[in-house]
């Protein structure tokens, strides 16, 4: 991406997450500076790109399960990033041409590109609002055009653990959780922390730090954190689980990187 004509709300002198990911999945929105980042975090774990498409092979099974056999129609995706191929609306609008849609991110650049891709697309939108405010999101107009009434899928793919303080992420996921409707359900990844003495762990936690110089910081946590902030929720099959081992489409590798090992995924439903 260039920086002629950008509007001015971008920030090319910070790397962003957004970019960042982008860039991890070889995409073309992002700038010098996100490369930068990207690459002094490749240094210490080379398999970060490796763990970020499978984060978008996760969320592939994530929303063909909640909009097949789970039958849900209505999906907020929380901190959506920029697009990429097989986005969320593209995966549920498959299984079900019916299929809502709405897309939250603040970032100026996921903004501007997401509701450049979504101008055709009648079922599906966008709400500029930061995720960490539930009440200002849940007031967004294309937020409110969903029925909470019914059930919805909340997607928050590799957002919480950017948020350091954990009270501060049980209040946002409470936010949402609290105006779900029964037969709801929160999917989320999320990265965990090593357990001490664990040296790959050890320097997965170096590249976290790496993640400090971008625009948010990084935060593993251990699994009875991650499950605490699905307070109220039932934990679905297989559990709180590495990446690959949700639902995988096939079979998996015995041996994986810590860092394929450390983001774990879980879909949970409200009763």
């Amino acid at each position: 991406m260039t920086t002629a004509n950008l509007p001015p709300s971008i920030d090319t002198t910070k790397p962003s997450i957004a970019r960042v990911y982008d860039a991890m999945l070889g995409g073309k929105d992002n700038f010098d500076v996100d490369r930068r980042a990207l690459a002094r975090m490749v240094e210490l774990a080379p398999e970060i790109p490796v763990v970020a498409r499978e984060n978008r092979r996760w969320l592939a099974r994530a929303v063909r399960w909640l909009a097949g056999d789970a039958g849900i129609d209505q999906f907020l995706d929380l901190g959506s990033g920029l697009p990429t191929a097989e986005n969320t609306h593209e995966l549920a609008q498959r299984e079900n041409p019916l299929a809502t849609v709405v897309y939250v991110d603040n970032d100026p650049a996921v903004v501007a590109h997401g509701r450049a891709l979504l101008v055709d697309n009648e079922r599906t939108s966008f709400a500029a609002a930061d995720l960490t405010d539930p009440a200002d999101v849940l007031a967004q107009p294309a937020v409110r055009n969903l029925d909470f009434t019914r059930p919805i899928a909340v997607l928050q793919c590799l957002t919480l653990h950017h948020i350091a303080d954990l009270d501060e992420a049980r209040r946002i996921m409470s936010g949402y959780i609290d105006h779900l409707g029964s037969g709801s359900y929160v999917a989320m990844t999320h990265a965990q922390h090593p357990e001490p003495g664990d040296a790959e762990g050890d320097r997965v936690m170096a590249t976290a730090r790496r993640y400090q110089g971008t625009s948010d910081g990084f935060t593993p946590r251990g699994k009875d954190e991650i499950r605490s902030l699905l307070s109220g929720l039932d934990i679905v099959e297989p559990g709180l689980v590495p990446l690959g081992q949700w639902r995988p489409d096939t079979v998996q590798p015995t041996t994986v990187s810590a860092m394929e090992r450390l983001m774990l995924a879980v879909i949970a439903r409200k009763p």
